[in-house]
């Protein structure tokens, strides 16, 4: 059994408030336009944003002067309904190699090119969360979702808070650990997705900021946090926002 320090109480803290984290940018992937507006009339992306040492514009990540009707419209337009601004919000779309050469009619996809729909990076997500015991409900059913994402890593860092507060051994703090570092691994294509959000979001600008900060923490929270020679980061639980 593991004992418990001052250190470990910590880093409980800090799974806990990437939990939270991690929760917000699920229910805004999801499209759960109340959150985000009350989200950026408490500042919380700005003030996560701020944390990291990457200059990130938090012009449109702060105000009360969004409301849920009009975040709703431009969700849909970006993330839900194919047009000129449509974004797929999934791994499968911006995969760099095919799961297999097929023909299509889509303006999306070009034959033997990735952008399939449920490719092999929604048949390797749904591999670990079936390790997990996860079943997500966020993301339509589709399990390489950039929603379902989000939601399986606030699962797994509420897990590694529990472990480190309970008396679990630390093989099974090592197990959620490891389910981390490899779900973040299967999300180098949220620089692609980054990248096609700040092309289409161009008139307001919200999803596209929120996207840049979601690609700069996942990629801070793969380096810094999810190693197995885990070090104390200066970021302290305080600095992210609570849901």
């Amino acid at each position: 059994m593991p004992t418990h320090t001052a250190d470990s109480h910590d880093e409980a803290a800090m799974a806990t408030a990437r939990a939270r984290l991690y929760g917000l940018l699920a229910a805004t992937f999801d499209g759960e336009t109340e959150t985000i507006a009350a989200a950026l009339e408490r500042e919380s992306f700005a003030a996560v944003a701020e944390v990291f040492p990457i200059d990130i514009e938090t012009a449109n990540l702060r105000g009360d002067d969004y409301d849920a009707g009009s975040l709703a419209i431009g969700y849909d337009n970006l993330f839900v309904v194919p047009g000129t601004h449509y974004v797929p919000p999934f791994a499968s779309a911006h995969a760099t190699d095919p799961s297999e050469a097929f023909e299509s009619d889509s303006r999306y996809h070009t034959a033997g090119e990735a952008g399939e729909f449920l490719g092999d990076p929604a048949a390797d997500m749904a591999q670990l969360y079936a390790a997990a015991e996860f079943s997500p409900e966020r993301g339509d059913d589709i399990p390489d979702h950039i929603a379902a994402y989000f939601e399986f890593m606030r699962t797994l860092c509420e897990r590694e808070a529990a472990f480190l507060q309970g008396d679990e051994t630390d093989a099974n703090l090592n197990a959620v650990r490891e389910l981390q570092a490899r779900t973040l691994s299967h999300l180098g294509w949220i620089d692609r997705f980054e990248e096609a959000v700040a092309s289409s979001d161009t008139v307001e600008g919200v999803f596209a900021a929120i996207a840049r900060l979601a690609r700069t923490f996942t990629a801070w929270d793969a380096r810094e946090v999810v190693q197995t020679d885990l070090q104390p980061s200066e970021t302290t639980s305080s600095e992210l926002p609570d849901k």
